[in-house]
């Protein structure tokens, strides 16, 4: 099918091009550094995300709109768009692959390397979303290269447990990538990443299971994604040194630090209306929180509009929707990071507007269980 007109069917299309900006934060810093003598540039990978996108999120503003109902199968196969998110993975790893040789470069101080360490880890945080994007699809290819893209972060397990476990328990007790009403990032973060790592191990052990397999196989999707990144940093290892390791170990804590804060701020304190029966209902735009700052969603593959994402999973990145029963939140995902690291100023935004989303009624929140003793601790099986 030829897709034409493609720019007046979708205004943001080639905006979109400017996601391939966070890979290429890894590819930058040396030649930014060598042509303006700035060591700031070692930096430039949280100074762009929580600095420039920030700033541009206010100055720029939102984009609410959405693509018309006659364009949403053009859009969906249009290949231009899987391109864009192709386009991130050798990018991602040739930045891998040179700032493996720059930390062992005796050139640079300390302080260079860990700023270079932290854009590393930004990139390998954003590399995550786009293995979030490719391992929603149906195609082969694609679920082989977001297992790729989670290499870097060691991460491979996500693609088990976001998939099978997340978007089948979210917004409900049963989730641990759904953050309670008063938890803070810092309880949320060692409760989500172990919690996300024991429902993956258990769903790929029953997933073999069934095909007569067990969970120690070839076949097991977190084997290989393990495997995968033992690979990619036994190959670094291999041509730059041991010295490499320390730096690997670090960007990788970075980029799972900086995924599982946007799990923070993705369904914090959102709780799934429950049936007559007691189960939880169907996954819909209420649930997630919502963002349409434009800078951020084109940054991001329109991962803010993450309530059109969960009550649609199926929906490629450039077809998601801006959805009027979605709840907002007042800044995008850059700026909501560096509020959810401080608690008290998270809870100072955020909980008015939980409690603000359901009238004011405590019992349908998705609290800590201490906060609501009187109500049951055990969570029915999500439907």
């Amino acid at each position: 099918m030829v897709f034409e007109n493609s720019e007046a069917r979708d205004p943001k299309r080639y905006l979109w091009l400017l996601g391939l900006i966070a890979p290429g934060c890894a590819i930058l810093p040396a030649p930014l550094v060598q042509y303006t003598g700035l060591q700031v540039f070692w930096w430039i990978g949280p100074i762009i995300v929580f600095v420039v996108i920030p700033v541009l999120d206010l100055a720029v503003g939102e984009d609410g709109s959405n693509p018309r109902p006659d364009d949403y199968r053009a859009l969906a196969r249009d290949r231009y768009y899987r391109w864009c998110t192709f386009a991130f993975l050798p990018l991602q790893f040739l930045g891998l692959f040179v700032a493996a040789h720059l930390w062992t470069d005796d050139a640079l101080d300390l302080l260079d390397e860990l700023g270079l360490t932290l854009t590393l880890g930004v990139v390998s945080g954003i590399g995550i979303n786009a293995a979030h994007e490719l391992g929603h699809r149906t195609e082969h290819l694609e679920r082989w290269l977001a297992r790729i893209a989670l290499a870097q972060s060691c991460y491979g397990h996500f693609y088990v447990e976001h998939n099978r476990g997340h978007h089948a328990r979210v917004a409900t007790p049963a989730d641990p990538a759904s953050a309670r009403f008063g938890e803070s990032l810092w309880g949320f973060l060692p409760r989500s990443i172990l919690g996300g790592l024991r429902s993956a191990l258990a769903l790929e052990r029953d997933r073999l299971s069934r095909k007569g397999k067990r969970a120690l196989s070839p076949a097991n999707h977190i084997l290989q994604g393990w495997a995968m990144s033992a690979a990619l940093f036994g190959a670094l290892t291999a041509i730059f040194g041991g010295g490499v390791v320390p730096f690997l170990l670090l960007q990788a804590v970075i980029g799972i630090a900086l995924l599982e804060t946007v799990n923070y701020i993705e369904h914090y304190g959102l709780l799934r209306a429950r049936r007559p029966s007691g189960r939880f209902q169907r996954c819909s735009p209420r649930d997630s929180w919502n963002s349409d700052r434009l800078v951020t969603n084109v940054f991001l593959f329109h991962l803010q509009r993450h309530s059109d994402h969960h009550a649609h999973p199926g929906r490629r990145y450039q077809t998601l929707r801006s959805c009027e029963q979605a709840p907002q939140l007042p800044a995008g995902y850059a700026t909501m990071v560096l509020l959810a690291a401080v608690p008290p100023l998270w809870r100072a935004v955020m909980d008015h507007r939980v409690l603000a989303h359901y009238d004011g009624d405590l019992s349908l929140v998705n609290t800590r269980p201490r906060a609501r003793r009187h109500l049951s601790t055990t969570a029915p099986h999500p439907s």
